[in-house]
């Protein structure tokens, strides 16, 4: 298992400074000037000199690029241009509101993938099975920004059931919370269900044709007990180690859907750093979802050892 979990670590040393140099290199591409935006109208020449000083943006690209990894590597992602708030405390602020989301996403995802992915294998051939299909192919098909504009227009504007837009931490009111972030995580939760719902059916076929579920039938158990009880047991292996992964993608691509509904979170941060071309936010927020995606696949992979005996024999 530590044998794993180093090589995993081994692999994503070279990812990373890969997505830093990226991130770097392609901001600096953009075009406009940060400090343009920080002088305001006036753009005084001095205030213009002692901006670009403050945040060495005369210094060569590779002398800014390794004093920011200096800086990074001790725990500093420096400061935002715009507010002059340090990026470490926008990640902290923004980032449990970005895991709120995933997580009741996530929530929707498994209530609606799982068993029609279940209800599928079971009824293959059958209408459920061709329903539940159409179901996921609709999921990721459809565009989160339309989904999310339609239940606005429909359940907010028309109907007046949930609130259209905004944020309530739920320390505040946790009922209030959850209805802001309710719509939001459906829409991005039908879209992972319909992926699960096709890897559950996948995995549930395979595991249906085993010997071991065709001795449990003739031993005349419960159909419910066969597909519950036997066959789900086994069918979980790839489908635990798929939500951690669809988990990383949702964290790294809720920034539509947190524009749609104005939740402030780690996708809305992100987009309002680009359109201010404030550098040090946008370097920080996408280093720290490249290091939550890492991180996603590696749970993925220590979580397919720990629940198959064989790949754990066999490390």
């Amino acid at each position: 298992m530590l044998s794993i979990i180093a090589r995993r670590a081994l692999v994503a040393i070279p990812t990373l400074v890969i997505v830093s140099l990226l991130v770097f290199a392609l901001q600096k591409i953009l075009p406009g000037d940060p400090v343009l935006t920080l002088a305001g109208e006036e753009r005084d020449p001095a205030v213009l000199a002692f901006l670009r000083e403050q945040y060495r943006l005369d210094d060569p690209i590779y002398v800014q690029y390794f004093a920011w990894v200096g800086q990074v590597l001790q725990g500093d992602f420096g400061v935002s241009l715009r507010t002059d708030v340090p990026v470490a405390t926008l990640v902290l602020q923004k980032l449990p509101v970005t895991l709120q989301l995933a997580a009741m996403a996530m929530v929707f995802a498994v209530l609606i993938g799982i068993p029609a992915g279940i209800l599928a294998a079971v009824r293959k051939g059958t209408w459920m099975d061709y329903a539940a299909n159409v179901f996921a192919l609709s999921g990721l098909s459809i565009p989160n920004f339309w989904l999310g504009i339609l239940l606005i227009f429909l359940v907010s504007v028309q109907l007046q059931w949930l609130p259209a837009s905004g944020y309530v931490p739920p320390t505040e009111d946790l009922w209030q919370s959850l209805r802001t972030m309710l719509m939001p995580a459906f829409v991005l939760g039908t879209g992972l269900a319909g992926s699960l719902m096709r890897h559950t059916r996948s995995a549930m076929l395979g595991v249906l044709r085993a010997d071991y579920v065709r001795t449990a039938r003739a031993k005349g158990l419960l159909p419910k007990v066969v597909v519950l009880k036997h066959a789900l047991r086994n069918a979980l292996v790839p489908i635990v180690t798929l939500l951690t992964l669809l988990f990383g993608e949702l964290i790294a691509g809720a920034v539509l859907t947190e524009q749609i509904f104005t939740i402030p979170g780690f996708g809305k941060l992100m987009v309002d750093a680009v359109f201010t071309r404030d550098y040090a936010v946008v370097q920080g927020v996408v280093l720290c979802t490249a290091i939550g995606f890492i991180a996603m696949n590696l749970l993925a992979d220590v979580l397919y050892v720990l629940i198959n005996p064989r790949l754990r024999h066999a490390s």
